[in-house]
């Protein structure tokens, strides 16, 4: 739970918050109500039966094996059991293995690490050993005790006193144990003593530390200094890999106004850049000629070095086994009473330490009888520690070999043989937790937790002492008697013990959760930690990531760079274990989360001592702000390596690509004349009678400053220099890109014709090479070729650029690239050359694509698109893919909380189901979208919404009366009181169209009235003439002629003049024609209607309309015949109405007029058509 913060940092946060953090405190805080977590612990635990409890008060409990009743106290650990079918709880008590029940005791379980150990204990271990007498006040002392009465050591471990001696504490006094390891003041003989035999002094005081002096705190070694030697030359690779001799590829679309720069400051940058270069010169000198001196004196140290020769025993044969003479040097070596160095190899697991110093055995069978002959020699002889030695290692032959009883009884000698007090501790603690181990195999209990006590005993006292254990069971019981006796302190000192062993086994999962304890003991007393703790959560953070757990990993190494005794290793250490996985989890080399790990690292040293640790530090920053589009901050971290004095002694190329690198920040950042500066300080300094590469490059880079700087000229003069550069060392990838800079240029001015050439020639150039690394220069020249030529309007050949700038991005597996490739075909089939169905599969390549970047956001903004391409074809298959996107993007909106686009998706969903016919559904989705619409608070967008589900019925053939409740009884008043007059024009325009339709002409010419209004308030004259003719629509349709006819001319005379388009004269047509029809037929006023149909008339000539002119010469034919009594013009019309109807191939002309007919029955179809 502690590292929970952390990973949901890392999971959550994009790269980008890392960088802005640094300059602010900031991150995510985890808190749990700890009464719900308990009662969550609580069920697990009922669910699996049995569980380790303490008692919350002095109980008893009613016994079940014997007459006797079972007394727990208040603190007390047991295993409880609960109640089954009515019975009451059952309980084991550790202590003794007495077993009692009761139907509700009083207990809380222990906390989740004592349950998962206390239950992987087996029951040997875990039951017995009886509870701690001590009577001593503290949990773990140090200092000087004082004997209570008399004792007579019963062997050569113990120590022998007197009462009111004073004892000398070594190493560690744990109240919970029955011994310690002591020394006596008065004789100097050391010894195991009874704690519950001394008292405390003035000299007896607590300890808050659980190591012991001059004791290795490490759990596992980690050789920090190499890999933070390693982690500092593998972020230089990084960050500055191509620095010297790649060319940059200039990609700025559009060159603003460089960024002024006050002279001061760029005269200060200048001068401190020729400083820099002199002293890097003056160092290399002084470099160059102390290396022979160096190298001397290496050749001499390493001839001095004198290898040291282990000692090695020849095995004697069967018929010199009992020569004396044979065994004479195996005693003298095992003799002596003090541990030397070399005995750590006899104390290891066998075979070590018979495979270094024995020699002329055919089998084990030869060492046990040589060895067998030794025993008795050094028993004649008195050689007693050559005997136990020996004794030792037979034992460890006979367990090797499952002998136990055989091997019990060695280590049994081996720990009686001494005549005088031990002085080989590593001796002792061999013999101890290999006799435990067969007492425990044996299942002899007694004498396992005897000699369990001294084993405890010895690990506080003597430090590294693990050598001649090989099984961590032994040591569970001195864990199992630290948390039974709730002494913490022990308890911290057991889990690091075994932490230690189980590393030593390679059993790195079992170590895990000892380590978690470890941490978490730590936390209450920090100030005892604080040169361990770092390494701890190191040492954890590596486990994690071998354990395939990096988001812990990093959560672990975080925690250990913010230690108060953490060091710039400790940071870097940090730092590695990022990026060994940042491949996978972020897709990057080096992701932003080791910014902080950098910058802590930095502060905790001096750029003196360490100028490297400095120089990477501003350089890594510095490539992270660039790649992350933050120059200034870049050029700001790269300033200040600059101004440390000790830059000069980070080396010479490393100098110069960093003066390189800043002065290509400075370009980003819009600062070229100061890049300007910086360049030509390095290129002065380069050799003048040699050319280089690193020549090439800077040129390269100052044309590109000059570009930036409009200067073209010059900028040329400096591509030509660099290609020329690239020409003379047949360099094909730097020449590539410098004639890509060079079309970029072109482009720039317009030379569009010679930038063809320039891209085309590079490209040609990319496309020769055969090594790699140069893929993403080649798919931005290729994506900036392509895009030049479809901007000529060579589709195909832009298509086919495109195409293969993707097919490189793939090869290469690069994500960016493949992203942004993608992005350009898309949009030409989107808008140059449209074509849905290869747009909806280059969008799904794209989708799959930021699906495996993790960008949630544009994932769900994609499959809106696909959804709408989808939803654009118009079939019931494509209908239903487009309802699958859009829930998947509705989706992802309330994962992100983007509650606008919530209610689009929303809104989208129900519409598609409006087209498929699903009534059902369709306002339950309306309905959501409009209540997250309202949630925002945002009046106009709630207004939009409104709006847009009012819409989902109104473009549709059914169902469409439900879109007046969303316009008129909530879109409309909204628009009202936010006073958004295009929203109120809008409305009043569909709901007049709509109110038509469904027949309700009064109610429409309400709105359409309110529609001219607002649209001569807003002098828009098209919307005006739209009311003018709905208006004069609607009182047609309700008989109101002469309305109708004012409204009429009201949209004719707000047509533009001189007519532009054939639409306009058409409306013309129509129109004169509606009016001619009215004022005939239903006004009964023929010389009136004449005079419309004649303009009518004269707008089908100008539109050239035959059918129209048709159809007006019969009316005029008709009026002129049977009203008006004009033979003359009647004929007039009949004759062109004939020559119109041969040239339609129609046969026959009706003159006879129908004057029962009304106009207004068009209206009366039209609606019923609507409301059917």
């Amino acid at each position: 739970m502690g590292f929970l913060g952390q990973c949901m940092e890392n999971l959550l946060m994009d790269q980008e918050f890392w960088l802005i953090s640094l300059d602010q405190h900031s991150g995510i805080e985890i808190s749990i109500k700890e009464e719900t977590l308990n009662l969550m612990y609580k069920g697990f635990l009922m669910q699996e039966g049995s569980f380790f409890g303490c008692c919350t008060a002095n109980q008893m409990f009613d016994s079940s094996t014997s007459g006797s009743d079972l007394y727990l106290e208040k603190g007390d650990i047991a295993l409880f059991e609960p109640p089954f079918l009515g019975s009451g709880w059952t309980v084991l008590s550790l202590a003794d293995g007495s077993r009692g029940t009761k139907p509700k005791p009083a207990l809380e379980p222990v906390i989740p690490f004592h349950e998962w150990f206390l239950k992987s204990c087996p029951e040997t271990v875990l039951v017995g050993g009886g509870k701690d007498t001590c009577d001593l006040p503290l949990q773990i002392a140090v200092g000087v005790c004082e004997t209570t009465e008399e004792y007579d050591a019963e062997g050569p471990d113990e120590l022998s006193f007197q009462a009111g001696e004073r004892i000398i504490i070594l190493g560690l006094l744990v109240a919970c144990f029955e011994w310690f390891m002591g020394k006596s003041e008065k004789t100097g003989d050391i010894g195991l003593v009874k704690t519950n035999l001394v008292k405390a002094t003035g000299s007896f005081c607590e300890s808050s530390d659980i190591f012991l002096k001059d004791e290795d705190r490490q759990i596992i070694t980690l050789d920090q200094d190499k890999i933070k030697g390693k982690t500092i030359s593998l972020l230089k690779k990084i960050c500055q890999s191509d620095v010297g001799t790649n060319y940059k590829l200039d990609l700025a679309k559009e060159i603003s106004g460089p960024v002024q720069n006050k002279t001061q400051e760029v005269n200060n940058l200048k001068q401190k850049v020729n400083h820099i270069l002199s002293e890097v010169d003056e160092t290399q000198r002084k470099d160059d000629s102390s290396v022979s001196i160096k190298h001397q004196i290496e050749i001499e140290t390493n001839d001095t070095e004198e290898s040291q020769e282990t000692p090695r025993f020849s095995v004697c044969s069967e018929q010199d086994s009992t020569s004396p003479d044979g065994h004479h040097a195996l005693l003298s070596f095992l003799s002596s009473r003090d541990h030397q160095p070399v005995f750590m190899l006899l104390y290891s697991a066998y075979p070590e330490f018979l495979i270094s110093h024995f020699e002329g055995h055919s089998d084990e069978e030869d060492i046990v009888a040589y060895l067998g002959v030794a025993r008795e020699l050094a028993r004649k002889k008195h050689v007693w520690w050559a005997q136990s030695r020996i004794c030792f290692l037979l034992g460890q032959l006979c367990a090797g070999r499952s002998k136990f009883s055989q091997a019990r009884v060695y280590y049994e000698e081996a720990l009686n043989v001494p005549r005088d007090c031990f002085k080989d501790m590593f001796l002792l603690s061999a013999i101890y937790s290999n006799l435990a181990l067969i007492y425990l195999t044996q299942k002899n209990h007694d004498k396992f937790f005897i000699l369990s006590e001294r084993l405890s005993a010895l690990l506080m006292a003597v430090p590294d002492c693990l050598f001649g254990c090989e099984d961590p069971e032994v040591l569970k019981y001195v864990l199992k008697k630290a948390i039974l006796a709730k002494n913490q302190p022990a308890e911290a000192r057991a889990c690091f013990i075994l932490a230690k062993l189980h590393l030593k086994l390679k059993d790195n999962m079992s170590a895990i959760p000892f380590i978690e304890r470890l941490l978490i003991l730590a936390d209450d007393v920090p100030e005892a930690y604080d040169e361990t703790v770092s390494h701890v959560f190191l040492v954890l953070a590596r486990l994690y990531s071998d354990q395939s757990l990096p988001r812990l990993a990093e959560s672990c190494a975080r925690r250990a760079s913010l230690q108060v005794g953490a060091t710039a290793s400790h940071c870097l250490c940090g730092v590695s274990l990022l990026m060994e996985n940042a491949s996978e989890l972020y897709g990057v080399d080096i992701p932003t989360q080791v910014a902080p790990y950098l910058t802590r690292a930095a502060a905790l040293v001096s750029p003196g001592q360490e100028p490297a640790m400095g120089y990477v530090h501003a350089l890594c920053l510095s490539w992270l702000f660039h790649k992350h589009s933050m120059p200034d901050r870049a050029v700001r971290y790269m300033l200040t390596v600059l101004d440390h004095s000790s830059m000069s002694s980070v080396g010479q190329s490393d100098t110069t690509a960093a003066l390189i690198w800043t002065a290509w920040l400075y370009i980003c950042n819009q600062q070229p004349s100061t890049a300007l500066e910086v360049l030509d300080a390095v290129l002065s300094s380069l050799p003048e009678h040699c050319t280089t590469q690193l020549e090439g490059v800077v040129y390269n880079m100052r044309a590109i400053s000059y570009r930036h700087s409009a200067d073209i000229r010059q900028a040329a003069e400096s591509y030509r220099a660099a290609i020329e550069i690239c020409e003379e060392f047949e360099d094909r990838h730097n020449w590539a890109i410098a004639l890509a800079n060079c079309g970029f240029m072109c482009l720039q001015i317009k030379a569009k014709k010679l930038a063809g050439e320039y891209l085309t020639q590079s490209v040609e150039l990319f496309s020769e090479l055969e090594d790699e690394g140069h893929e993403l220069s080649l798919i931005s020249v290729l994506l900036e070729l392509g895009t030049h030529l479809i901007s000529q309007g060579k589709h195909e050949n832009g298509k086919i650029y495109y195409e293969w700038a993707l097919l490189t991005a793939m090869h290469i597996d690069h994500m960016d690239s493949q992203l942004h490739a993608t992005r350009h075909l898309c949009q030409l089939y989107e808008e140059v050359c449209p074509d849905e169905t290869q747009c909806i599969i280059y969008y799904k390549h794209q989708l799959d694509l930021l699906r495996r970047i993790g960008d949630k956001s544009l994932e769900g903004e994609i499959l809106e698109k696909i959804s709408q391409l989808y939803l654009n074809l118009a079939t019931e298959k494509s209908n239903r893919a487009a309802l699958d996107y859009t829930k998947q993007s509705l989706g992802i909106f309330i994962d992100l909380g983007r509650k606008r686009k919530e209610a689009h998706a929303w809104l989208q969903s129900g519409k598609i189901y409006h087209i498929l016919q699903q009534t059902e559904l369709v306002d339950l989705y309306v309905q959501v979208a409009q209540d997250i619409a309202l949630s925002t608070g945002d009046t106009l967008f709630a207004l939009e919404m409104l709006e847009a589900a009012g819409d989902v019925f109104f473009n549709s053939s059914q169902d469409r009366e439900k879109a007046i409740c969303f316009y008129r009884d909530r879109a409309l008043p909204i628009a009202v009181k936010t006073s958004s007059v295009r929203s109120q024009l809008r409305l009043c325009n569909k709901l007049s169209e709509l109110l038509l339709q469904l027949g309700q002409c009064s109610e429409a010419i309400e709105f359409t009235q309110t529609a001219l209004d607002i649209s001569v308030s807003l002098a828009d004259h098209l919307n005006e003439r739209v009311a003018f003719h709905r208006l004069a629509t609607l009182y047609h349709c309700v008989g109101q002629f002469e309305m109708a006819e004012h409204h009429f001319l009201k949209a004719l005379s707000l047509c533009p003049s001189p007519l532009q388009y054939d639409e306009e004269a058409l409306y013309y047509v129509r129109v004169y024609q509606t009016l001619g029809d009215i004022i005939f037929y239903d006004v009964k006023d023929p010389f009136d209607a004449a005079g419309y149909y004649h303009l009518a008339l004269a707008a089908a000539m100008d539109l050239g309309n035959k059918r129209s002119q048709l159809e007006l010469c019969t009316r005029l034919a008709t009026i002129y015949h049977n009203f008006l009594m004009d033979r003359e013009l009647s004929l007039f019309f009949y004759q062109r109405a004939r020559a119109f109807a041969n040239d339609l191939h129609i046969r026959r002309i009706n003159l006879a007029p129908d004057y029962s007919f009304r106009t207004t029955a068009q209206y009366k179809n039209t609606i019923t058509g609507a409301t059917r």
